[in-house]
């Protein structure tokens, strides 16, 4: 049934204004062009990416949006880091940490929360 819709990551906020500054400014994404007082969207490869303002802004303690970056990861991690963004660092089963990415047998990811205390991944290879 909807194996074959599109599914975009749904992102709750507190403050719409501050989360485009970060979203579109920080992160770089592109505005799609929905916009109203309490939501916005981005466009992100081929996929949504949709903010709304919420009163439960940063009470999800599991990753809400993961991108897939193959080769670029570390690239990514520093243009990130020259902006503001600071990593979160894990301790899991089967990784290491090299700096603020985690290398895993066939991956290597970065965890980073938004304003709100969302956290949002980078997976690279």
């Amino acid at each position: 049934m909807l194996a074959d819709k599109e599914v975009m990551a749904t992102i709750s906020v507190s403050d719409i204004a501050r989360a485009k500054v970060f979203y579109g400014e920080t992160l770089g994404l592109r505005q799609s062009g929905s916009e109203g007082e309490q939501v916005v969207s981005y466009n992100s490869g081929n996929a949504t990416l949709l903010i709304y303002q919420s009163s439960f802004a940063g009470s999800n303690k599991a990753t809400a949006a993961t991108w897939t970056v193959a080769g670029e990861l570390a690239d990514i991690v520093q243009a990130l880091k020259a902006r503001g963004v600071a990593f979160e660092h894990y301790t899991m089963p089967g990784l290491t940490l090299e700096g603020d990415i985690h290398i895993g047998d066939h991956m290597k990811l970065a965890w980073f929360k938004d304003p709100d205390g969302n956290i949002l991944n980078i997976v690279g290879t």
